[in-house]
């Protein structure tokens, strides 16, 4: 496995390098650098161009400029980078930090949120094959795929930013828009459960009553605003995380899971009175610090009461905690919103221009949340655009795998639909998703170009796009560094995983 691993790290350096080669002589050749100083009329204009010149070293051959890059970036190795500097002069390892920063962070969310909805929409698809839910799940899929992601930021703009932005300086909802979402959510919900006329019924329109009810009384006591979840709707969440997790792996008929889970449950509860006052107010340290704790009290939990299912248990009950934690940060970034729209200017949260707010100060959570509402229309527009291959590749995968003979098998065993589903399909169907999440990443960042374009996001993108208008190679061959260096490691870790999932890999 060493072996093929550093035979795959030493084809992909090869790749990158000549790589590297033609995109900086495509660069380089792609214009003129001089051409808004040619046409300038200032008096020092030809002290101007001799100074751009010197800075760019356009008085050298086009190979000489690229070993002088490449033996900048070679100090990396040695945690030394020297990219340059670009015409004006400025630090390009200064701007690629940032710009790479502020990328990042967009497309690891925007890939994470598609892995996950696409993944568990393709698996439900495959499982309700020919079904309503699968129907509209190929067609969101090809729609989804085929909309401009350009189009698609514009109208996230309007709807989701501009007209957000008008609605909760004063938010209702009307009866009307109300029992609309309850039938829309209701539909969905009888689609996914799935079952019998009698079943699908049910549960859609007990789903379809909950939310009307939901959003009836949130108009009126102005949750829109004032937001908060509270300690018993946390702990319900807490209790249906670990419900469905037992379900998933072992199944609620495993006493030992389950009470592992539930004990996970009750020890968080415990932890909020403990440190309630961190987590009203913490610090990034001190929430590492509470993860590692709750990750270790889990872990114990799930190793005295796991019984001969340990393993099972230890993961059920981390999963249980991380739920947990998850409800209680959901929890005081609500109670924060408010606090938060009084603070940003005129009233509107919901950024559409750059990725944070100058001189933005205030408490913890409504920094978070500054962070967030800069955040979320590029992530969903970049998640949107991913989901579709996503949910195909998964739907496809399941369904060729279903129809294996060790799935029959298994079934002819007697074993349950979720035992045959979980542990015998889904594991081999993921083998070739694991391709698909390593090109999809390095391709995201990439394609944020356009994403950060349109946001006015100071990103990779646009380091990218000045270099490329300014003729100037160096900030192209600093996207070129990150995305290469992406899709060099993602691949690898696809590889790693392919032996994590299938064991036969491995020999």
């Amino acid at each position: 496995m060493l072996r093929f691993i550093l035979r795959r790290v030493g084809i992909s350096a090869l790749i990158l390098l000549l790589g590297s080669v033609l995109l900086f002589l495509l660069t380089v050749y792609s214009g003129d650098p001089l051409e808004d100083l040619r046409e300038s009329r200032d008096r020092n204009r030809e002290q101007l161009m001799e100074a751009r010149i010197r800075a760019m070293n356009l008085e050298l051959p086009w190979y000489q400029r690229y070993w002088m890059w490449l033996t900048g970036f070679g100090k990396c190795f040695a945690l030394n980078c020297d990219l340059g500097t670009d015409s004006r002069g400025a630090s390009i390892s200064t701007a690629l930090v940032n710009a790479a920063g502020s990328t990042l962070r967009l497309v690891t969310l925007a890939t994470l949120l598609a892995i996950f909805i696409g993944v568990a929409m393709g698996i439900l698809a495959a499982i309700r094959q020919y079904s309503g839910f699968d129907y509209t799940v190929t067609f969101a899929a090809f729609l989804f795929f085929s909309l401009p992601v350009f189009w698609v930021a514009v109208l996230l703009k309007e709807y989701g930013a501009i007209r957000f932005n008008d609605w909760i300086a004063d938010p209702s909802v009307s009866l009307t828009a109300a029992i609309v979402i309850a039938v829309l959510f209701g539909v969905t919900m009888s689609s996914v459960v799935g079952g019998d006329v009698r079943r699908r019924l049910v549960s859609g329109v007990s789903t379809g009553v909950f939310i009307l009810a939901a959003l009836l009384y949130f108009d009126q006591v102005d949750w829109w605003r004032q937001p908060a979840l509270g300690l018993p709707l946390i702990i319900v969440i807490g209790l249906a995380g670990a419900v469905l997790l037992t379900a998933l792996t072992t199944g609620l008929t495993n006493r030992k899971v389950l009470y592992s889970a539930l004990a996970t449950v009750a020890a968080g509860i415990v932890g909020w009175f403990v440190f309630n006052g961190w987590i009203v107010e913490p610090t990034y340290a001190q929430l590492g610090l509470m993860l590692a704790i709750s990750v270790a009290v889990a872990i114990a939990i799930g190793w005295f009461l796991g019984g001969w299912d340990r393993r099972i248990a230890i993961w059920v009950s981390v999963g249980t905690a991380v739920v947990f934690g998850m409800a209680t940060a959901a929890d005081q970034l609500l109670r924060n919103w408010g606090l938060y729209l009084d603070m940003v200017p005129l009233g509107r949260p919901i950024k559409t221009i750059g990725s944070s707010t100058p001189n933005f100060e205030g408490p913890f959570w409504t920094g978070v949340w500054d962070w967030g509402t800069q955040l979320i229309l590029p992530t969903i527009v970049l998640t949107v655009i991913s989901l579709a291959s996503y949910s195909r590749y998964t739907r496809s995968s399941m369904l060729e795998t279903i129809g294996q003979d060790y799935v029959r098998t298994a079934r002819s065993k007697g074993l349950s639909e979720r035992v045959v589903i979980t542990k015998h399909a889904l594991r081999n169907a993921l083998i070739p998703i694991t391709t698909i999440v390593a090109f999809d990443f390095a391709g995201l960042i990439g394609g944020a170009v356009v994403t950060e374009t349109v946001f006015g996001w100071k990103g990779m993108g646009a380091l990218f796009i000045e270099g490329l208008n300014r003729v100037d190679p160096g900030p192209v061959m600093a996207f070129y560094v990150v995305t290469g260096t992406a899709a060099v490691l993602m691949n690898l870790a696809a590889d790693i995983a392919y032996a994590f999932l299938d064991p036969r890999i491995r020999r």
